[in-house]
């Protein structure tokens, strides 16, 4: 389980950084063309606000940031806190777009819908609790 683990904390620190890097540094260009070849997702709820955008660039560095400290760490405990933390985000992130997908076209919508779902899932993985090897398997 632990490899499982750390796949889902690696996964969720590339998302972290890319999505993370590119709000904060560039907010400018990720409003105008987030995710990129998937369309543009972020341009059409809104006028562009680069404070929001930014804030948006260090949480995801913060969840980037928590991702490789576990990778570091890798203990139960970090990758539990580490699901805590993305499943809450990933839940509510995923909830908002979910109830405000009427704006977009099909294809943006569901290219949307998967990659958030994606995102939570990783949340997920990390807070499935590691089997004890020494221990018998409970029905």
């Amino acid at each position: 389980m632990r490899r499982l683990h750390a796949a889902a904390a690696a996964l969720s620190a590339l998302l972290a950084c890319f999505v993370g890097v590119w709000a904060y540094f560039f907010p400018q260009s990720f409003y105008d063309s987030f995710p990129g070849v998937l369309g543009s997702w972020v341009s059409v709820d809104g006028p562009f606000n680069e404070h929001l955008i930014r804030d948006v660039g260090a949480m995801y560095l913060a969840l980037g940031g928590a991702s490789i400290g576990s990778l570091i760490w890798r203990s139960e405990l970090a990758f539990r806190i580490l699901g805590i933390a993305w499943t809450i985000f990933g839940v509510l992130h995923f909830a908002y777009h979910a109830l405000h997908l009427s704006h977009m076209p099909m294809l943006d919508a569901v290219g949307e819908m998967i990659a958030l779902g994606v995102s939570l899932l990783l949340g997920i993985v990390l807070l499935i609790p590691t089997r004890d090897p020494g221990r018998p398997r409970e029905l």
